[in-house]
């Protein structure tokens, strides 16, 4: 397969996967989604590669699920959002089950739908300029892999998600359990290397049997159910369509998504402390 949206290469045992589009802030749109599948089938196939580091072309690592490929092709429903939806799911726990170790390399934006897809690796490494979120209800749109209570708590969860948190600084992320660790952005890359050859230099058997046992420490809790569970109330907030999210995309097509950005912000008061 031939990649557009995303950079694929192996390098001393590692697969990196490069979302590509910086133009767009590596926004995930379905096309990108496909080739992030084809990339984990490669990843995973080949015997030479011992883990896989996630990251993101340019400043950023993904503004999340693309808001204009959303705005363009206007899904109206239960059954035009349940595909569009599932495949959102799929792609990003493909780095929770895959049996290789996964790792986020984070620098900049890393929100809403990409957030998730970060949570979901084994292990995020970030820069000290990178932040993170879940600012989806401030849009009048749901959470698809509510995967933050089980990785950080639900106090914490819920104040991230519910007050639409989307400037949660690396080491506040850290503190709080979202990430592993913050480093300079210069020692970023050397960094994701470095972690990702110790994991590569274990039987990688041995690797792939412990993480299974390390996720079943959360799925024998219900989180595999309890995830699916939340993104069937998603796919009915999608189908039903809130009065908010229609708001923002009205002011998303007359004058385009910077300003329907402004206008969701200016509803909410200014945070102190």
């Amino acid at each position: 397969m031939t990649f557009t949206k995303i950079a694929y290469e192996t390098r001393d045992g590692i697969a990196l996967l490069t979302l590509n589009r910086p133009e767009r802030t590596n926004a995930l749109d379905q096309e990108m989604l496909g080739e992030i599948n084809a990339a984990m089938d490669r990843a995973e196939a080949d015997v030479d590669v011992k883990a896989v580091i996630v990251r993101g072309a340019g400043n950023a690592f993904s503004s999340g699920f693309d808001l204009k490929a959303q705005m363009e092709a206007r899904p109206v429903g239960v059954d035009a959002w349940r595909p569009v939806l599932r495949k959102d799911f799929d792609t990003v726990m493909r780095f929770w089950h895959c049996p290789k170790p996964t790792i986020a390399m984070v620098r900049g934006a890393c929100l809403a739908g990409a957030c998730e897809l970060a949570l979901a690796c084994d292990m995020t490494i970030a820069s000290d300029d990178a932040f993170f979120g879940e600012p989806e209800l401030k849009f009048g749109a749901g959470i698809v892999v509510m995967l933050l209570p089980w990785i950080v708590g639900p106090k914490i969860a819920k104040e991230i998600i519910l007050l639409g948190e989307d400037r949660v600084s690396a080491q506040r992320a850290a503190e709080i359990g979202m990430i592993n660790r913050v480093v300079s952005a210069d020692r970023l890359e050397t960094e994701a290397m470095r972690v990702a050859r110790h994991i590569s230099a274990i039987d990688p058997g041995l690797v792939k049997e412990t993480k299974r046992a390390l996720n079943r420490a959360l799925e024998t809790q219900g989180m595999l159910q309890a995830l699916e569970s939340a993104l069937e109330i998603d796919l009915s907030i999608e189908g039903a369509a809130s009065a908010d999210k229609i708001a923002f995309f009205d002011v998303a097509r007359r004058e385009g998504l910077r300003a329907a950005i402004a206008w969701r912000d200016a509803r909410f008061p200014t945070r102190e402390g």
